[in-house]
């Protein structure tokens, strides 16, 4: 069986898929507006070339399927929303976050050295800075889509 990260996992999995669909929607409405400020955050501290790798950056809901190649979250469900950096055009989005160390190279350019890249994080820290702010905003938009539904 597997290990649970923490106690009433189950329970609240249960409370959630029991939301009414006023609270669900209302939810939705606060990831998409923190998922919105998170990668145009992104979009704004991403080191530009090209302007590809800026261009790939997106939000999605959890319940659409992951794209290829793309560096961000995992998350799924009616009640999540995926950041994204890269897609299959755009490989790359680990490299410039994380940098590359000096190597010599394989495959078609066997032998080359390569001098590395130094690292130029753009989407975790995004994603560090804003945290906060979109948690209290989901909170909030989850506490009065609550009272609507109870009102009504």
């Amino acid at each position: 069986m597997a290990k649970t990260r923490f106690k009433g996992r189950d329970r609240l999995k249960r409370k959630l898929q029991a939301l009414p669909d006023i609270v669900v929607l209302a939810v939705r409405q606060g990831l998409a507006e923190a998922a919105r400020e998170v990668t145009e955050m992104m979009k704004r501290l991403v080191a530009v070339a090209d302007g590809d790798l800026r261009d790939s950056i997106q939000w999605r809901y959890g319940d659409v399927e992951r794209e290829k190649y793309a560096q961000g979250s995992r998350a799924t469900g009616r009640l999540a929303v995926r950041v994204t950096a890269g897609n299959s055009r755009v490989r790359y989005a680990h490299l410039v976050e994380f940098g590359a160390a000096a190597h010599t190279a394989g495959g078609i350019f066997a032998g080359a050295r390569h001098p590395g890249a130094p690292a130029q994080p753009f989407f975790y820290p995004s994603y560090r800075a804003s945290k906060r702010k979109a948690v209290s905003r989901i909170r909030r938009s989850m506490k009065l889509a609550a009272k609507r539904a109870a009102s009504s």
